[in-house]
C-alpha cells in the first residue's frame, strides 16, 4: 500500500512539475524573430533544394577553366549557375562562400559539398540569394552524394549568422 501512495505522489509530483515547465516555456516564439532588433536583417535559414540555389563559380586559382568544369558539374546536380569566371586575387584553402541574409540556407548547402571545409563569409548589407563559389587552391572536388549527406549531418541546421535573426517561418 505505502508502496501505491509513493508512485502516486510522484505521480503527481511530475505533472505538477510539466505544466509549470510548459507554462515557464520562454522559448515559445524560438524562430520567430521576436525580440530581434528592428535593424538587424533577417536570414533565411530554411534549407534549399538544390533546384532553387543559385550560385556564381569564380576560380580562385591559377588553374585556368576551373570554374567552368566547377560549374558544369553544379548544373549537372541541378543547380542554378548564373556566373562563371576568374577572382582577382588567389584564394587559400577549399573555397570561400560569400552570401547575404537571403543566402543562408543556399550557402549552408553548398557548404557541404566542400565537406564543411569553404571558409563562410557573410555580409548583412547583401540583398539577393545568390551565393558566390570562390574555389581555393587546395579545392580537389565536390562531394559525392552520400558525403554531401553525411557533412549535412555533420553540420546540422542552418543558423543565423551573427548580427541577424532567423527570417519568421511561415506556418
Amino acid at each position: 500500500m505505502r508502496a501505491l501512495v509513493v508512485v502516486g505522489m510522484l505521480a503527481v509530483l511530475a505533472l505538477v512539475f510539466v505544466v509549470v515547465a510548459v507554462l515557464r516555456d520562454t522559448q515559445s516564439s524560438a524562430g520567430t524573430a521576436e525580440g530581434c532588433p528592428d535593424d538587424w536583417p533577417r536570414a533565411d535559414v530554411t534549407l534549399r533544394e538544390r533546384k532553387d540555389v543559385k550560385l556564381n563559380v569564380m576560380n580562385g586559382t591559377d588553374r585556368p577553366g576551373l570554374a567552368a568544369v566547377v560549374g558544369d558539374d553544379f548544373r549537372n546536380r541541378d543547380f542554378q549557375v548564373k556566373k562563371r569566371g576568374n577572382e582577382k586575387k588567389q584564394i587559400d584553402g577549399v573555397a570561400v562562400l560569400r552570401y547575404g541574409p537571403k543566402g543562408v540556407g543556399s550557402a549552408h548547402l553548398l557548404r557541404a559539398y566542400f565537406l564543411g571545409r569553404a571558409k563562410l563569409e557573410y555580409n548583412p548589407e547583401r540583398e539577393d540569394d545568390i551565393v558566390d563559389v570562390v574555389l581555393g587552391n587546395n579545392f580537389q572536388q565536390l562531394a559525392t552524394t552520400t558525403e554531401v549527406n553525411q557533412s549535412l549531418g555533420d553540420l546540422g541546421a542552418p543558423v543565423a549568422p551573427p548580427g541577424s535573426c532567423p527570417m519568421p517561418v511561415e506556418k
